[in-house]
């Protein structure tokens, strides 16, 4: 059996056959940042994911003037066919896919393995050069506010339990028994879990060269962590980026078509008053 859109994932060996394509652009969105500058597929761009991908006042993913002068600067145009790929097995690769899709564009594919992959492929090209490309002048004509969940949409499925909320942390900041991973900054003032989400860590999603799991082994995944098919379903993680990653195997890789991406997760739950916590 495929996945659901087999389109959005491509192989680098279709990255690496298409590199000289002038309607394919390839952006790398490292959770480390300078790994781009050690080197990276050739053509390709690196956005930010802290200070060019999210508002630098308030907490809030990038505006929509500044996701149309981001891309105009890199010369991107909204025909063009957007291939993203990272560090983490494509961590914010996946988040900047959602954020692609938020706003509207249409034709946008990850590279299955990310960055890790390629660097392991001894036929596959590395460059320190970065191409300067001509501005374009990007506009976003729909915004797609269906793939994100805010808050009241989050405290409404506790309230209700009208949807899968999946929480794709490690099993210790699940329980509770941790807030972030070490050596994370951002954090939370408590431990813990949504009430009634289900543990299904981002990881457990991938085999060991970071590409994706068969649709099989992703349906029995989900299906053993109490997945009901049919329901609206809300991912969370602690920041984001990892929410996006499952976000896009839910919706991508096994067509749940009602998914959204709660991209304020833990350090904005975790942080609320008042709201009501698990821990287990």
């Amino acid at each position: 059996m495929s996945y659901a859109f087999p389109d959005a994932l491509v192989s680098t060996n279709w990255v690496k056959e298409n590199l000289k394509s002038p309607a394919v652009r390839i952006v790398e969105v490292d959770v480390d940042t300078k790994q781009y500058g050690a080197g990276h597929v050739p053509g390709a761009v690196a956005f930010n994911w802290n200070t060019q991908l999210q508002d630098q006042i308030n907490r809030d993913i990038i505006s929509k003037d500044d996701f149309e002068k981001l891309l105009s600067s890199a010369g991107i145009k909204p025909t063009d066919t957007i291939v993203l790929y990272g560090d983490n097995n494509n961590w914010f690769a996946a988040y900047g896919f959602w954020l692609f899709k938020y706003y509207g564009h249409a034709d946008v594919r990850l590279m299955n393995g990310g960055r890790s992959k390629w660097l392991a492929e001894d036929d596959k090209p590395l460059t320190a050069d970065v191409v300067a490309f001509a501005k374009s002048d990007y506009k976003i004509t729909a915004i797609n506010a269906d793939l994100r969940a805010k808050v009241p949409q989050v405290l409404e499925a506790i309230a209700t339990r009208n949807s899968n909320l999946i929480d794709v942390r490690s099993t210790d900041e699940f329980t509770g028994k941790i807030i972030a991973p070490p050596g994370m900054t951002e954090t939370a003032q408590r431990a813990g879990h949504v009430p009634g989400a289900k543990s299904v860590p981002w990881a457990q999603t991938v085999n060991q060269d970071g590409t994706f799991k068969s649709v099989d082994d992703l349906r029995a995944l989900y299906k053993t962590a109490g997945l009901i098919e049919g329901k609206p379903t809300i991912a969370y993680c602690r920041i984001g980026e990892r929410s996006s990653h499952t976000w896009f195997v839910l919706k991508y890789l096994l067509g749940v078509q009602d998914c959204k991406n709660y991209d304020g997760s833990w350090t904005e739950y975790g942080n609320l008053i008042g709201a009501p916590i698990e821990r287990s």
